[in-house]
């Protein structure tokens, strides 16, 4: 079951067509990858959704219904541009969003505290949040996030000023909502963060969406029939030759020789291997598929082109 659907959703600006008929599928208690060049139309699509404007036409499906004013309570959104008070105390304001989130005072003091002791950051409660570092301010934003925990949670690069240990700090809680059945639309250009976290993806590009799957489906689906193969180093080198593949490239590693292949012809991987087997030990063999930032670039290079 998906817990957001856009069908057909299309927004425009002052003769600027922001989305172009954009349908999307987030599937229940997954991590769903909104990605894109800037300018694509991701935040207005966010936007949408978090009725934060209207559509011009198409419909927004909310856990298997029409989205309504009140499912605002429902999702929790990160904002890339954060949304905080730089003069007022940390605790002061975190509970002040608790409770337009509806949440009692009482309720979101007890779980404020459980997520400040958490982060390591109880006593941050009555500094201004002028006074803190970029990405403790992305703590306390994350924190007010997920607070009155929603269903839906809305994470437009979060890791923005995080420090390598920190943004794997985030990652791993981000996961974890996602085992306690939470929906999470993850929207980032990194996209290594991508292929880590995110079960499926829709790329938007120039208003649309040009590409959208499971992310290790699409990985496959752009492989390039290459492979690496690893064998002991050979006296007089690799000197096989076969119609059957390409050597592109070839190291030597301390005993062993690394090479880089790609089948020529359409047969079985298991072909292949049976191939290579028939001269050399084989130590290793892996087939490549390409990086989604690969694939992004690839991607958004050719519908550019297209386009021009």
């Amino acid at each position: 079951m998906n817990f957001i659907e856009t069908e057909d959703v299309v927004k425009q600006f002052s003769g600027h067509l922001a989305l172009n008929k954009v349908s999307i599928q987030v599937p229940k208690g997954q991590i769903f990858g909104l990605l894109g060049p800037n300018g694509a139309g991701k935040t207005t699509l966010i936007r949408i959704i978090n009725r934060i404007t209207a559509p011009d036409s198409g419909i927004v499906r909310f856990d298997g219904r029409l989205l309504q004013p009140g499912d605002i309570y429902r999702i929790g959104y990160m904002p890339e541009e954060r949304g905080l008070y730089k003069k007022i105390k940390v605790g002061e304001q975190a509970l002040y969003f608790a409770q337009l989130k509806g949440l009692s005072r009482a309720v979101a003091r007890e779980r404020l505290k459980y997520w400040f002791e958490k982060f390591g950051i109880g006593s941050w409660w009555n500094r201004k949040l002028e006074e803190l570092s970029k990405g403790m301010q992305q703590k306390v934003q994350f924190i007010i996030t997920v607070i009155h925990e929603p269903g839906l949670l809305i994470f437009d690069e979060p890791f923005s000023g995080f420090d390598p240990i920190n943004a794997d700090l985030l990652k791993k809680e981000i996961l974890e909502l996602k085992d306690t059945g939470k929906t999470v639309i993850f929207s980032t250009h990194n996209m290594s963060s991508v292929e880590e976290i995110c079960d499926e993806i829709a790329l938007i590009n120039r208003s649309e969406v040009v590409l959208s799957g499971e992310v290790q489906e699409i990985r496959k689906r752009y492989k390039t029939n290459t492979f690496t193969l690893t064998i002991p180093t050979p006296e007089n080198g690799f000197d096989v030759t076969s119609d059957k593949f390409k050597v592109l490239d070839e190291k030597d590693q301390s005993g062993t020789m690394k090479l880089h292949i790609r089948k020529v012809q359409e047969i079985s991987n298991s072909d292949l291997l049976t191939e290579l087997a028939k001269s050399y030990e084989i130590l290793s063999f892996t087939e490549e598929f390409p990086s989604m930032n690969e694939i992004f670039i690839n991607t958004v290079s050719g519908t550019n082109s297209t386009q021009v």
